[in-house]
């Protein structure tokens, strides 16, 4: 294969994109999903069960089916195929999905199927095809079939633009959850100080990263403890200090010098380092989809606040996708960018909020929290 590189030949990057829609028939509990909108900074709300975090998990999949064929992995850590489908594979054959990817020059189609192999719990990848449709065509351009039937993604396989369109933008969703601050998680240990281009998702290598923005670009770093102040006054610097190549979380504080480790520091700090570190990154440093499940986790008021400022900001170049059961977080946003999460009967239905329809609620001063909250409690339908 020739080293296009070498000859001085430049190969086209594929366009920046976003998924405009999606259809998802059959996973988990999301049997029948039709043509969602999923606007640049879609915030979903739900009741607890209502299902909101396994749209989430979908993405989820589709990073691990095209990043490195990872499918089965996939598969296997979240218990197996029969799970995967709505109400087990006996009720549900196949998952069915088709997604709808936006570039500045035209739409990008991607579909494909599983089905569920008994032998094992896994799942086979069938039926994917791929289509491109310039803005100036009027009609539907027709399907590329991949043919191949397997244990994972053949889209891989493919080297036209369309294909590597497509695997680009849904190889790069990246699931943010940093729930997890106990004793033995991640962000309590040394960390390697060459793993700090990209904070990992559940923020294990916080110390790496912050130690390197600190070291090229001083003036994000200084940004990042600026806004942790504004939310923990107490708290003045890290503390990074190199040891035999690796670093450990520490920090000062403004009433003494004595320096707190990780496991003197409350969860919800933690998870504020985490988020506002993973917020005022280079975007370039950063995955083109973004996804959080319950960023508000152990926020204060004032600290929600904040980052939902962030994230709006952030929106402006990436796709980001919450999801959150926060009034407070639910508030700070715009009614086209939420998506509520309702169960009935073991399966979620999720649908936008048409401006037109709840406008009305809007001029007597309800707060979009106040409209989800009558739905929750079926006062508005």
């Amino acid at each position: 294969m020739a080293d296009f590189g070498k000859l001085g030949i430049q190969q086209r990057e594929p366009e920046p994109a976003r998924i405009k829609s999606v259809t998802i028939e059959g996973f988990r509990s999301l049997r029948s999903i039709q043509n969602l909108e999923l606007p640049q900074l879609a915030v979903l709300i739900g009741a607890n069960g209502a299902g909101k975090s396994t749209l989430i998990r979908f993405f989820e999949m589709l990073s691990w089916m095209l990043k490195s064929k990872s499918l089965q992995e996939f598969v296997l850590r979240q218990g197996g195929g029969d799970d995967q489908f709505f109400m087990g594979a006996r009720n549900t054959p196949r998952i069915h999905a088709k997604l709808c990817l936006e570039t500045r020059s035209g739409l990008n189609d991607y579909r494909f199927d599983l089905a569920h192999v008994s032998g094992g719990d896994s799942v086979i990848v069938m039926n994917e095809a791929y289509r491109y449709a310039p803005r100036v065509l009027q009609t539907e351009a027709g399907w590329t079939e991949v043919g191949a039937v397997g244990k994972e993604s053949a889209l891989l396989d493919k080297k036209d633009k369309t294909a590597r369109t497509v695997v680009n933008l849904l190889r790069q969703c990246s699931t943010y959850q940093f729930h997890d601050t106990s004793p033995n998680s991640a962000i309590h240990n040394r960390w390697d100080i060459t793993e700090s281009f990209r904070l990992r998702s559940d923020g294990g290598n916080l110390a790496a990263v912050l130690l390197n923005l600190r070291n090229t670009d001083g003036k994000r770093y200084e940004l990042i403890v600026k806004q942790i102040r504004r939310v923990l006054p107490a708290f003045k610097n890290f503390v990074l200090e190199e040891e035999a190549g690796k670093v450990l979380l520490r920090w000062v504080g403004n009433q003494s010098d004595k320096v707190f480790g990780s496991h003197l520091t409350s969860d919800g700090s933690l998870r504020l380092f985490c988020l506002l570190t993973l917020l005022n990154m280079p975007p370039e440093r950063l995955p083109d989809v973004m996804l959080f499940d319950e960023p508000e986790l152990g926020l204060h008021p004032h600290a929600v606040s904040l980052v939902a400022e962030m994230f709006k900001r952030l929106s402006k170049k990436r796709q980001i996708f919450l999801a959150t059961q926060s009034p407070y977080l639910v508030d700070c946003f715009e009614l086209e960018n939420i998506i509520i999460a309702s169960a009935n009967h073991g399966e979620t239905l999720l649908r936008n909020l048409p401006r037109e329809q709840y406008q009305e609620w809007l001029d007597d001063e309800y707060q979009l929290s106040d409209i989800w909250l009558k739905q929750v409690v079926g006062g508005m339908e």
